[in-house]
C-alpha cells in the first residue's frame, strides 16, 4: 500500500498478523499498515471458555508487537469457532477438517473474534468481541469432501471459509458484523482506531 496516499501525520500502522485474510480486510479501510508476525503461543489455558480465548490472544498479540513498534498503531485479533464450549481453532489437516465439519452439521455454532487496537505512545490499549452464530446445514460426507478438496480451508477456524465455497455448508448467519466471520471484524476496528486517535476516513491522526 502506498503511505503517500495519507496524511504525513498519519501514525505507522502494524497487523499483529501474517493471515491473507486479515490483511486482505484490513486493506479495505484504506490505510498504509505492514503486518508482523506476533509469534503468539496460541494454546488455551485449562479451562479457558473460548470466548475469553479470543480476547487474551488479540491482546497478546497486539502487545507482543507494540513491544517491538512502540510508536505505532497496533492491531490483533484472533478468532475461535465455540462448539458446546469447546475452542475449535484451524484444523491444520484434512482429516481434522472432516472431523470438525462432521461435528458442525445440522448445529449453530458461534464464531468468536477478538480484536484489539494499542498505541503505545499515548498509552491506549482496548480489546472486544465480535460473537457470529452460523447456522450448519446437515451436511453428507460427500458434500464435505467435495468442499474440502475445493476450499482446503485448513487455516481457518472451525474449516469454515464463508467467503468462497463455504458459503453453502451455511443455512443462516447471525452477526452485527459479516467481515467478523472472515478473521478480523472492521466496524469494531474503525471504531478502536478512531478512539486510539487515527481518523480512518481522513487518513490522519489525532
Amino acid at each position: 500500500m502506498d503511505p503517500s496516499a495519507t496524511s504525513l501525520s498519519m501514525p505507522r500502522l502494524v497487523l499483529a498478523s501474517t493471515s491473507r485474510y486479515r490483511r486482505e480486510l484490513l486493506e479495505r479501510l484504506r490505510l498504509p499498515f505492514r503486518s508482523e508476525s506476533p509469534q503468539v503461543d496460541e494454546t488455551p489455558l485449562p479451562g479457558e471458555q473460548p470466548a475469553e480465548l479470543v480476547l487474551r490472544l488479540a491482546l497478546a498479540k497486539a502487545r507482543a508487537v507494540a513491544g517491538r513498534q512502540t510508536d505505532a498503531v497496533i492491531i490483533g485479533s484472533d478468532q475461535v469457532a465455540d462448539f458446546d464450549g469447546t475452542p475449535l481453532g484451524k484444523p491444520g489437516t484434512h482429516d481434522r477438517a472432516v472431523a470438525q465439519l462432521r461435528a458442525m452439521s445440522g448445529r449453530a455454532v458461534v464464531f468468536h473474534t477478538g480484536v484489539a487496537v494499542l498505541r503505545p505512545a499515548t498509552g491506549f490499549e482496548r480489546v472486544v468481541r465480535v460473537a457470529v452464530t452460523v447456522r450448519f446445514r446437515a451436511l453428507g460426507d460427500a458434500e464435505i469432501e467435495h468442499y474440502l478438496q475445493a476450499e482446503r480451508p485448513y487455516d481457518c477456524a472451525g474449516s469454515a471459509k464463508s467467503e468462497g465455497l463455504g458459503i453453502a455448508l451455511i443455512d443462516a448467519i447471525e452477526s452485527d458484523d459479516p467481515t467478523a466471520l472472515v478473521g478480523l471484524p472492521l466496524i469494531a476496528t474503525a471504531r478502536l482506531l478512531r478512539e486510539a486517535g487515527v481518523d480512518v476516513l481522513g487518513g490522519r491522526a489525532r
